[in-house]
């Protein structure tokens, strides 16, 4: 059975992605950081996502002092991979390797992120033939 993919909307995303960045943060600390990426975005509308996000179970809570402390309970990398997984699955019928190309010919990679995809490909071939 597949795992059920993680939803989550944009504005959800940049919130995951303050407290993947900065750690346990408070509601201000989330809003703080947002503002700072030009996100403009109101005290009680970040409320609103943590709350929406721990409902989702992505997200969890705990009241130190006087405020809650916001964290992530899920990573990027978990969310990197649900997300590829559907867009593979609804594009391609679940084969990977056109998305794969389309990047590929597509985008821009630094000399070590070449250097990456050389080491992942030789290291393809190596269990091929091993």
């Amino acid at each position: 059975m597949a795992k059920k993919p993680i939803e989550l909307g944009e504005a959800e995303l940049a919130v995951m992605r303050a407290l993947w960045e900065g750690g346990p943060q408070t509601v201000r600390d989330v809003m703080n950081r947002l503002h700072e990426r030009g996100r403009a975005v109101a005290y009680t509308t970040v409320l609103t996502f943590l709350s929406r996000l721990e409902q989702k179970g992505v997200v969890a809570s705990n009241k130190r002092d006087t405020a809650y402390v916001y964290r992530a309970k899920i990573s990027r990398q978990s969310v990197t991979v649900s997300r590829i997984r559907t867009l593979v699955d609804q594009l391609y019928d679940g084969a990977a390797t056109p998305v794969l190309l389309h990047l590929i010919e597509n985008e821009r990679f630094t000399p070590d992120e070449i250097a990456q995809l050389r080491k992942l490909i030789d290291d393809l071939d190596a269990r091929e033939s091993g």
